[in-house]
């Protein structure tokens, strides 16, 4: 027989939903408060990196703002103390007078440089990108021996080697009748038999493609070189422009190389012209001197800022592995 609910009941009901709601309401503040601080806690975290990176940064940016503060100094300002940022006056035309100098044709040595470089990034990319296909792509006999010796070869200094290469090249003038030695060709021809670290670099890119890609292409009749040039390279481009990044500062930078190949002035390159613009002045004239170093390194500047978002991709990406 059914009974209805007296009011104490429905109050003792009431009291115990409202016990209820007030601990769940308890338990979601609670929640809430938890995540607000673990927010809070990633924020300063945040924070914290931010700032330590901006010091970081401003540390690795002050020479270059000297650099270009000097640049546009007068010669008396440059050795003034305490030293000032802010150029006064301000000397813009020390820009056109290293480029108008007689002493250096600075057109010239960056035309050397740019033949150079290209020459050296397209041999090194190609390469080493095959290279690195044959040790991440195709399984043979030997290939770890031979990837260990290969990146051993990267503990070996350009010094060591130097007297070798040397000897070599004479050799190839003397007995091919080419002429090596006083020429470029040291400089770029090295740059189509692979590069150690960039052939790593790349393997461990290809390394991240699926095998199934290739194995897919296989299986439709696709050659070993048509895997690479149809599926490799177009998924690697990231990894390439890093390989041509790299390259193309080395090149552009190397100064021992063409200290120790090249024999006339007019064959020398930017690295070679800074040091023949400053011993050339009698003494060092900084102001001449930094605004040389500004124009020699902004083509480098302005090309990483161009090639910024797939350098940094490239450089997230090589090593993840799946």
């Amino acid at each position: 027989m059914l009974t209805q609910p007296t009011d104490t009941d429905i109050q003792t009901d009431q009291s115990e939903l409202g016990a209820l709601a007030l601990g769940d309401a308890a338990r979601a503040d609670a929640s809430k408060s938890h995540s607000t601080s673990m927010r809070r806690g990633k924020n300063s975290e945040r924070l914290m990196t931010h700032l330590g990176l901006l010091l970081i940064s401003i540390g690795f940016l002050l020479p270059f703002v000297w650099m270009l503060s000097t640049s546009l100094k007068t010669l008396d300002k440059t050795m003034e103390f305490p030293p000032q940022f802010l150029p006064s006056p301000a000397v813009p035309a020390n820009y056109w007078t290293v480029l108008t100098s007689e002493k250096v044709d600075f057109p010239l040595f960056t035309r050397n440089t740019l033949i150079i470089a290209v020459l050296s990034v397209l041999g090194t990319t190609l390469s080493s990108a095959i290279v690195a296909y044959g040790f991440s792509k195709i399984n043979f006999k030997g290939r770890g021996v031979l990837f260990a010796l290969m990146l051993a070869t990267m503990m070996i200094p350009f010094p060591v080697t130097m007297v070798s290469l040397f000897s070599l090249f004479r050799w190839l003038g003397d007995n091919t009748g080419i002429a090596w030695l006083g020429t470029f060709k040291p400089l770029w021809v090295p740059a189509w038999f692979g590069s150690a670290f960039n052939i790593f670099l790349l393997r461990q890119f290809f390394m991240t493609i699926p095998n199934e890609l290739s194995e897919s292409a296989r299986i439709d009749g696709c050659s070993e070189w048509g895997i690479f040039r149809r599926i490799i390279l177009p998924l690697a481009r990231p990894a390439l422009t890093v390989v041509a990044l790299f390259t193309f500062m080395g090149t552009w930078n190397d100064f021992l190389g063409p200290l120790v190949y090249l024999q006339r002035p007019e064959q020398y390159t930017l690295a070679l012209g800074l040091q023949a613009f400053q011993s050339q002045h009698g003494g060092t004239e900084w102001n001449l001197l930094m605004a040389a170093s500004v124009l020699v390194l902004s083509p480098i500047i302005v090309l990483f800022f161009l090639t910024q978002k797939t350098f940094i991709q490239g450089i997230a990406t090589t090593g993840m592995k799946g």
